[in-house]
């Protein structure tokens, strides 16, 4: 018998069917609300993020550099502010090739051949999507031959940005300073957000030093472009609502400086290298802040070339080199007020007693002669006769009597040996030799030790000790103060741009000299002696006052005279005759101005320098400075 065998069992096959397409409608319903939720994030809780993306495929974010604060001086003159200017700027991204095209833009003369290397490290050193600038200020001819060329340079353009600019010129640039390309360098030290779109950042002095202040905050502006990046109206019929976040203008520098005061100083010194530092001796506030040779800061806000910045860095006469802030010089006998005052405070000297100047001195138990200056022998001279007439052979036996080391702690809180304070950087602090410096300052033990005759020298302002221009202007401000000092400062209040609300700096008082208000006098009055009859400055600064003055010459050597030897100006090479110093303060009564100059090579303080401050005093005093 055969068994019946079921080949289809339709009952089971309809079950599984059903169960498939319960676990498939299943599967499609997860798959159906996992889209819907997708679409609900993106088109709903996401919208906004994703239409900012959507936004930056056809949306272009520009920086607005925010306008750079203007600087002024103590009367409101504007010295440095912003003009409008071309420049050609490359993106990186948008250039086949960067090489070809900085060698193309050179042979149509819009780049140095000199300048290609420089370039292209700035080039690389920004992002790709950058918009770097190669060549600032372009004049009318270049912005025309750039123009008919312009098809050659995918990812090169011109922009109108604003340019810093220096009405004035080289006048008063040392403390200005001056703003120039953003470097490698300022790349690795600055903050490249806030820096976007902006191309010049301070260099040196005021520039420099308040940059937060006057970089202000940039802004940006949304751009409609196309597939190639360029910039359009619209899309089709799209007209994109685009936003504008307006820059915040930087804060505008009040200065200290006295313009008028600036110009007589600079003209005054004319052609000879040197510097003329005034201050108010109330408040600390710089009135004239010069170093000559200058250089016109404009060539750095155009973008100055390598064979244009070479030439100052040979120039023999150094105009980049500040010489009121870095210069530093033996003192001549400008620093005798000062050891006077010291042998008053100590007790060592009686400025009623009488010493004979036979126009040599020698130290006790030595035969070796410390010579009288040019002025030859002084005969009988007191305190007060031997600062007018500046008397070595006086000073030299104060020195002996005092000693370095009391000499050394005396002058230090005049500031001597250290930094000033003043509000802009690379303030050099000079040199005030003591017995402890010279133990680290040599390596050989018989170098180490110090000497009488050089505490002698140092009674006269010459041997180790070394000044600079502004340091010698912040002593004579303590001298008319009596003993009261205040930092330097060249910016003495802020401006808001917008609401224009000034905010005034508050002086800053430095340390305090003590002495007694009688000796005080003694050393101003050889001071005042200094411009009146046998005194050193009479025939020159002294001459038709109107006021009083209380001054004292200094005549610095540049090399040692042997002890047979004699100086004669006329046998020395320009470059090795003696520093002019002259400091001053007036009135002397109630002070108003305090000065130091220095003439390099000048000789004679009074021929030299006095002149030259006594003009800068009537500036400020007699023509309505003050």
């Amino acid at each position: 018998m055969i068994a019946r065998v079921r080949i289809k069992d339709h009952w089971k096959e309809q079950r599984l069917f059903e169960r498939r397409c319960l676990v498939a409608g299943g599967f499609i319903a997860v798959l159906s609300i996992l889209l819907l939720a997708r679409l609900v994030t993106l088109q709903v809780l996401r919208h906004d993020y994703y239409m900012d993306l959507s936004q930056g495929n056809r949306v272009r974010i520009e920086p607005l550099p925010a306008p750079r604060g203007l600087i002024l001086d103590r009367n409101g003159t504007v010295v440095a502010e912003n003009r409008p200017a071309y420049q050609l700027e490359l993106v990186r991204e948008e250039v086949p090739d960067l090489d070809s095209t900085l060698r193309r833009l050179t042979d149509i003369g819009l780049l140095s051949a000199d300048d290609i290397d420089d370039t292209r490290k700035l080039v690389k050193s920004h992002r790709s999507f950058d918009s770097v600038p190669i060549r600032l200020r372009l004049d009318d001819d270049q912005i025309a031959t750039f123009a008919v060329h312009r098809f050659e340079f995918p990812g090169v353009d011109i922009r109108t940005r604003l340019a810093r600019f220096y009405p004035y010129g080289e006048l008063a640039v040392h403390a200005l300073g001056y703003v120039g390309a953003i470097s490698e360098q300022d790349l690795g030290r600055i903050d490249r957000a806030a820096y976007a779109g902006t191309t010049l950042i301070g260099k040196l002095g005021v520039e420099s030093t308040y940059e937060k202040d006057l970089h202000g905050q940039n802004g940006s502006r949304e751009i409609l472009v196309n597939a190639q990046g360029r910039s359009v109206q619209r899309q089709g019929a799209l007209v994109p609502n685009l936003r504008t976040v307006a820059p915040v203008a930087g804060q505008d520098l009040l200065l200290s400086l006295d313009l008028g005061v600036q110009k007589v100083a600079e003209e005054a010194l004319g052609a000879r290298r040197g510097a003329v530092v005034a201050l108010d001796p109330g408040n600390g506030d710089v009135l004239a802040f010069v170093s000559r040779p200058g250089f016109d800061p404009n060539m750095f806000g155009r973008g100055i070339t390598r064979a244009e910045y070479q030439a100052l860095l040979d120039d023999i006469d150094k105009p980049l080199f500040d010489r009121a802030l870095r210069g530093t010089y033996p003192s001549g006998s400008t620093i005798k007020p000062a050891i006077a005052l010291a042998g008053l405070v100590y007790g060592v000297v009686n400025p009623a007693d009488h010493r004979f100047c036979a126009g040599v001195y020698r130290l006790p138990g030595s035969s070796r002669m410390f010579r009288e200056g040019r002025s030859g022998r002084h005969g009988s001279v007191d305190l007060v006769d031997s600062i007018a007439r500046s008397c070595d052979v006086y000073f030299y036996d104060l020195a002996n009597r005092l000693g370095v080391d009391r000499i050394a702690a005396f002058l230090a809180p005049f500031g001597f040996g250290s930094v000033t304070g003043i509000d802009i950087g690379g303030e050099k602090p000079g040199l005030l030799p003591s017995r402890e410096w010279k133990r680290k300052a040599f390596a050989r033990a018989q170098d180490q030790v110090w000497f009488p005759g050089e505490t002698v020298n140092f009674g006269i302002g010459q041997g180790y000790f070394l000044v600079t221009p502004l340091q010698l202007a912040h002593y004579t401000s303590i001298l008319a103060n009596h003993g009261t000092s205040y930092r330097p400062r060249l910016v003495n209040a802020v401006r808001d741009p917008v609401t224009g609300t000034v905010r005034r700096l508050a002086p800053v008082k430095g340390a305090t000299i003590e002495a007694t208000p009688e000796d005080w006098n003694i050393v101003t009055q050889g001071m005042i002696g200094a411009l009146r009859g046998r005194g050193t400055a009479a025939a020159t600064a002294g001459r038709n006052m109107t006021y009083t003055i209380a001054g004292k010459t200094g005549t610095a050597q540049v090399f040692s005279v042997g002890q047979n030897e004699k100086y004669v100006e006329k046998d020395v090479a320009e470059r090795l005759r003696d520093h002019s110093w002259f400091i001053a303060f007036a009135p002397a009564e109630a002070p108003r101005i305090a000065v130091a100059v220095l003439v390099e090579n000048g000789g004679f303080g009074s021929t030299g320098a006095a002149p030259i401050a006594r003009k800068v005093m009537d500036a400020w005093l007699v023509k309505g400075g003050a």
